[in-house]
């Protein structure tokens, strides 16, 4: 049986999950999340745990198994917690501006970058150079944060770009001249 599969998700006070037959609603403080469960997939409740279970022992249902109890685990972390990502914008006049929906960042271009910001997701900028992209649901987050990094991806010369918080870059030697 699959390791993660086969673990419970507790749900903690103030989570309300409902199970359909084939989808799972998860709403809490933050919001709602849904989830359309696989074919041979199905989800039950038991008190405050939540146990994913699978037809067979087939590759396919196995691989499943894990990836709905890790998706529907962190959907009840999403709708309580909350999950972010943090960015740095490093250059030498780079910055990002908060206007209405969206987001100007001025990254090295001859024209600025207007990013709209979807639904869902919250982006606070902190004195033109920190960006906290935050949400309930972890793949969107994860995802805008990765769109914001493709507008300027950290230059491996010069180390100017826009990066992760945590993301550590090794500054690749140039070319010597003769």
């Amino acid at each position: 049986m699959s390791r993660i599969g086969r673990l419970p998700i507790e749900l903690p006070d103030g989570v309300e999950v409902n199970v359909d037959a084939a989808k799972v609603t998860v709403k809490g403080p933050k919001g709602a999340l849904d989830h359309t469960l696989p074919s041979g997939i199905t989800a039950k409740l038991d008190g405050k745990l939540m146990v994913i279970h699978r037809r067979d022992d087939s590759k396919f249902q196995k691989s499943l198994h894990g990836l709905v109890r890790a998706l529907l685990a962190n959907s009840v972390i999403g709708v309580t917690q909350g999950f972010s990502k943090n960015l740095e914008i490093h250059g030498v006049g780079y910055r990002a501006q908060e206007k209405g929906k969206s987001v100007v960042f001025s990254v090295g271009y001859t024209h600025p970058i207007d990013f709209r910001i979807p639904e869902g997701i919250q982006i606070k900028v902190d004195r033109n150079t920190r960006l906290l992209v935050s949400g309930i649901d972890r793949q969107k987050v994860g995802q805008v944060a990765a769109d914001i990094r493709s507008l300027r991806p950290p230059d491996v010369y010069k180390l100017k770009g826009i990066r992760y918080a945590n993301e550590r870059l090794r500054k690749k030697a140039g070319k010597t001249g003769a």
